[in-house]
């Protein structure tokens, strides 16, 4: 078990560069093994879900050179077996789900831990992947405690409608169609930024899709060896971290300017941050928090109501960083809340606020309400395996004087590479420390 403790109450200040975005990096990684030809990836966070990934490229047979210091990462998968009777996918890690399609394409089989897990956000159900798995022409069926996708000749296209915007959905979606002979359509597809990076890789190695950006994407797809290339390909900055930073400047009262080259998503997050009385500026690359007074929710136009922010799959705002707002929130003067429309688990720790001295409460799963302003104190508390909300916690804690603990605070390791590194380069005392 690895915690973090911090004192707080230091104003942050400083520069960051952001690492790459991990939900884009775990789906690219995946997209590689399509493709026999060289490749070379810039920008690789050094994280425990990559580590993951290529170690089972280790144990496939790829060609394996990652360089840490640089980020820069060289594959080759033109010697990779799959043997079903002994290699599994590992249940530990979500996005394991999206080696399926690559691997039903390559060696006709896969076989997945029947309970793939990642943050404890509530149900997540596999379903949807199973049903495009047998759209193109998969067969999935349960065996020893896993699932195995067998496919009978090549996987066909197809086209089809999500019943919710599914990033990890639409990924195993695009996977299949680049390898189905002709063309494949999805109507309600998740656009994240991160599904425009991923598409973005997808195109660069050869697989033509049209729509990237939108809810309807069309992919044309073939036979993947001899018709997919290699080549080099470098991941943008994770918006989730440049908000992190940002938000931590803001609620310490710092100076934080964090490197950002596409401020073009930044918009509805930076309205966000201005309901917090947070005024975000971008320029020459580089955005940076500063709050003119105090935080303070702004006040509804319309009588009455409470300042809401409410999160759903993209364009809205995203669900990943409504507890680094709800942090923002128990800071602020004033009352706000926060309305989580995807997972029906994914506030549950809003009583760990409270041994802070927050006043907040849950209206129903989904909905919670912040009373902010409240003097705070130093407190020890437990993370759920939330990445974000182990940072939420860590977040009030370093607006705090005194010496506080984030128990269980492991999950930022799974996204943010340096962190703690980070954190001290900006002025904070913070440490891990583990226990057995």
């Amino acid at each position: 078990m690895s915690n973090l403790i911090v004192h707080g109450g230091t104003p942050l200040r400083g520069r960051i560069t952001p690492s790459a975005n991990k939900n884009a990096v775990l789906p690219v990684l995946c997209a590689t093994l399509l493709t026999d030809r060289p490749l070379r990836l810039h920008g690789v966070p050094d994280i425990t879900d990559v580590g993951k990934i290529l170690a089972i490229f280790r144990t496939l047979g790829s060609e394996v050179r990652m360089d840490h210091a640089t980020g820069t990462l060289d594959l080759h998968h033109h010697a990779t077996r799959f043997d079903p009777a002994c290699h599994r996918l590992p249940e530990e890690m979500r996005s394991s789900i999206m080696l399926v399609p690559p691997l039903l394409a390559r060696f006709g089989v896969a076989r997945l831990e029947d309970n793939v897990k990642g943050c404890t956000l509530g149900v997540r159900e596999i379903d949807p992947h199973v049903e495009v798995f047998r759209r193109f022409g998969g067969a999935v069926e349960r065996a020893d405690g896993s699932l195995l996708v067998r496919r009978d000749g090549p996987l066909r296209p197809t086209d089809h409608w999500l019943d919710y915007a599914s990033v990890t959905t639409t990924e195993n979606f695009v996977l299949c169609a680049a390898a189905a002979p002709g063309v494949s359509t999805l109507t309600n597809a998740a656009c994240e930024p991160h599904v425009q990076e991923f598409c973005r890789f997808m195109a660069m190695i050869g697989v033509r899709i049209d729509g990237i950006g939108t809810s309807r994407l069309t992919v044309h797809g073939g036979p993947t060896f001899g018709r997919l290339g290699g080549g080099e390909f470098r991941f943008d900055e994770d918006f989730h971290e440049i908000t992190t930073f940002l938000a931590l400047g803001a609620i310490t009262g710092g100076d934080v300017v964090v490197r950002n080259s596409a401020p073009e998503q930044f918009p509805l997050i930076d309205r966000t941050f201005a309901k917090f009385g947070v005024e975000i500026v971008h320029a020459d690359g580089w955005s940076r928090a500063s709050v003119p007074g105090a935080l303070r929710v702004q006040t509804p136009f319309t009588p009455n109501v409470l300042t809401k922010v409410e999160a759903a799959p993209w364009p809205y705002f995203p669900v990943d960083l409504l507890p680094i707002f709800i942090a923002l929130g128990v800071r602020a003067q004033g009352n706000a809340m926060f309305w989580n429309k995807v997972y029906d688990g994914a506030l549950g720790w809003a009583g760990e606020l409270s041994k802070f001295g927050a006043h907040v409460f849950q209206s129903d799963p989904h909905r919670l309400v912040t009373f902010g302003g409240n003097p705070l104190t130093p407190a020890v508390v437990e993370s759920p395996y939330i990445i974000r909300v182990a940072i939420a916690l860590f977040m009030v804690a370093s607006s705090i004087d005194g010496r506080s603990e984030i128990r269980n605070a492991a999950p930022i390791r799974r996204a943010h590479p340096r962190f703690v590194e980070n954190l001290r380069s900006l002025g904070v005392q913070v440490e891990w420390t583990s226990e057995e």
